[in-house]
């Protein structure tokens, strides 16, 4: 069942999760033009700042988290997570200067607080533990997925108090396995990692290249690290087929990005 449901024109949410928003943008509803076009939520990507910052003032307004209490990551393909409290609100929500460094995953426990990563391509991750009130974004590019970035979210979560039977996942729109294509390179970095565990969800393509399902790989590195297959639920939605996402394959490598999401709405969930 897709995890996923359309909102508006703009953003997707994850529904179910009591006191959370959560969700991914699309690329309608925005005032960037050009290959950005329209609700471009990347201020890295050379789009025109103002137009950005009224994107995302657009999706504030719709899902009522001002921009002063969004977080924002300088992302670099890495596994590094964040833990994010009050002090660092508004980071990297205005200007990608003051983003939060060299950084691909967030975790907070705290009221207020809009977490966000961006995307075109790369597999959006989400964490949700009800019981402890604890959630989590993470940017998982191959790169990101080779490291182990999911699995070290929840060990992070377990290591604040959350038990693994109680860490929802939901894996996000993102490029499906018959549109990504990668090398041996990538292969060889991948049979590392699912060495002693199942079969490398990649299909030969030709000499050399091969079809990789990269939500599926993320699915078996969470499962390997001890969440249930239960926990996990897997968005269909892929970037580069459906006509609501930017995609840097599809598109050439010059894009948007979409935006994924999630915060605690104040006073909606009790402490």
């Amino acid at each position: 069942m897709e995890p996923f449901k359309k909102q508006h024109e703009s953003y997707y949410t994850i529904p179910g999760w009591s006191g959370v928003t959560a969700g991914i943008t699309t690329k309608h509803g925005g005032v960037s033009s050009g290959p950005h076009h329209s609700l471009n939520m990347g201020l890295h990507v050379g789009d025109d700042r103002d137009s950005v910052v009224e994107n995302r003032q657009r999706l504030s307004e719709l899902i009522g988290f001002p921009l002063e209490r969004w977080v924002a990551a300088e992302q670099t393909h890495d596994d590094r997570i964040e833990l994010i409290d009050g002090s660092k609100a508004g980071r990297g929500s205005k200007s990608y200067d003051d983003a939060v460094p060299d950084t691909d995953g967030f975790l907070a426990s705290s009221d207020g607080l809009l977490l966000t990563m961006c995307y075109a391509d790369c597999v959006p991750l989400y964490f949700y533990d009800k019981v402890k009130e604890m959630i989590g974004i993470a940017h998982a590019g191959w790169k990101g997925t080779v490291a182990k970035i999911g699995p070290s979210m929840i060990d992070r979560m377990v290591a604040a108090g959350s038990s693994k039977g109680d860490i929802d996942v939901v894996i996000g729109p993102s490029i499906c396995g018959d549109c990504y294509v990668v090398d041996d390179f990538v292969i060889g970095k991948i049979e590392k990692v699912l060495e002693d565990g199942p079969h490398i969800p990649y299909n030969l393509k030709e000499e050399g290249q091969y079809h990789l399902d990269l939500k599926q790989l993320n699915r078996l590195l969470m499962i390997q690290s001890g969440v249930s297959a239960e926990q996990i639920k897997t968005s269909g939605h892929c970037s580069s087929c459906h006509e609501d996402f930017y995609s840097y394959r599809q598109d050439g490598g010059k894009t948007g990005r979409m935006m994924s999401f999630i915060g605690w709405k104040e006073n909606e969930h009790e402490r």
